[in-house]
């Protein structure tokens, strides 16, 4: 196992960097114990995707309802007042009640739905396979607008105020216009655009099968900075003050200065050298990712060294999203687990007995996933029978 650090030429720059970033995460866990009732609108949860939850979870979680459907879900829920959406490989978006479960629309999209929701102002945003983005009435379930691009759209929406952004196989990062989908600009890279991009402080940050970190201004799609990363990815970006971190393809994780394109350090375990397909989650001055290798690693923010690992049965795609002190996280064993931050230790777990490579959405003191056998759980407080 490596890592490389990769200094800063500027000292008095590498400090500040520390603690933004210091104060950043230990702002991010106080709030994220503190509050309560907060919605999950998007995958990850917020535009620069640190997947983080502001909300609290019991210490002995029950299933609450789940809903079975007769495809696989593969794509992460967003929960919003008290809703659940989520898209199958049925190509339905389902919109559910979270308190039971019950179904309140179902939306026909045309192709299978591997991408996650985004809902924003009243309107959910998904693309399908087909590669057609859709907004859709997040109250009655009804079409508003498509946008047709020419390829599959695995990328969830990211947004700033009246721009949405989104990545597509045909290799190209889309801005639409909020109010009616027109086309803003076009942004062509160099291969597939899988994941979804963070957006912060007006600019657009994308991976794909280009091997490149890009960053993009959002007013007007132009390029600002790239990083090379030497591997292609299927992982979204997290960004924490000046910093991006992402994982590849060929089991690196770096952490770069996006604002020059610089990498500051990166991680690779030489003996496990299995793709990373999980976007990490940052909190606390730690970055936590699944692999391929069935590893659920947790590294330090600043320097990128490995802080622990936890070994489960199978493979991990599912990103894992930290809740208060407990990380939660899918593996294609079936399992959906919770652990802690500090240490890596198991302290709940759930056999679904199906795979899952979808990642979890928490809001409302719940927390909701589906599986490879089309059953989405939803996990709480308290039991209710459900579907």
């Amino acid at each position: 196992m490596t890592v490389r650090v990769r200094k800063l030429g500027n000292l008095r720059r590498l400090g500040e960097v520390v603690v933004a970033l210091a104060f950043v995460s230990l702002s991010a866990v106080q709030d994220a114990d503190a509050q309560v009732g907060h919605d999950w609108p998007m995958f990850r949860g917020t535009p620069t995707q640190e997947g983080i939850s502001k909300t609290r979870l019991s210490d002995t979680l029950q299933v609450r309802w789940k809903f079975e459907l007769e495809e696989a879900v593969t794509a992460t829920a967003a929960i919003v007042g008290g809703v659940v959406y989520i898209g199958a490989e049925d190509g339905y978006v389902y919109a559910l009640k979270l308190a039971d479960g019950s179904l309140i629309w179902k939306y026909q999209a045309g192709e299978i739905i591997k991408a996650p929701p985004t809902v924003l102002d009243g309107v959910l945003y998904v693309g399908n396979d087909e590669g057609v983005m859709h907004a859709i009435d997040a109250k009655s379930g009804r079409r508003k607008w498509t946008f047709a691009t020419d390829g599959e759209i695995i990328s969830g929406v990211n947004y700033q105020g009246d721009r949405l952004v989104f990545g597509s196989y045909d290799g190209a990062v889309y801005c639409l216009s909020k109010i009616n989908g027109t086309l803003l600009w076009r942004f062509e890279t160099e291969g597939r655009v899988h994941s979804t991009p963070a957006v912060a402080d007006g600019h657009v940050l994308v991976a794909g099968c280009d091997e490149y970190l890009r960053v993009l201004r959002l007013s007007d799609g132009k390029e600002v900075s790239k990083a090379s990363m030497n591997s292609v990815t299927g992982a979204s970006p997290a960004i924490v003050a000046s910093r991006a971190i992402i994982g590849t393809y060929d089991a690196h994780v770096y952490g770069i200065e996006w604002k020059s394109g610089q990498v500051v350090w990166e991680f690779h375990d030489t003996e496990r050298e299995f793709p990373i397909m999980s976007s990490v989650a940052v909190a606390d001055g730690a970055v936590y990712f699944g692999g391929r290798d069935k590893r659920i690693r947790a590294l330090d923010a600043e320097t990128g060294k490995q802080r622990w690992v936890f070994v489960t049965k199978g493979r991990i795609d599912s990103s894992p999203v930290v809740v208060g002190r407990r990380l939660f996280v899918g593996s294609t064993d079936g399992i959906l687990y919770a652990l802690e931050t500090k240490s890596g230790k198991v302290v709940w777990s759930f056999d679904s007995g199906a795979p899952f490579s979808a990642s979890p959405a928490v809001a409302d003191g719940a927390l909701v996933i589906g599986n490879e056998d089309g059953v989405v759980y939803c996990f709480s407080a308290r039991t209710k029978t459900g579907r």
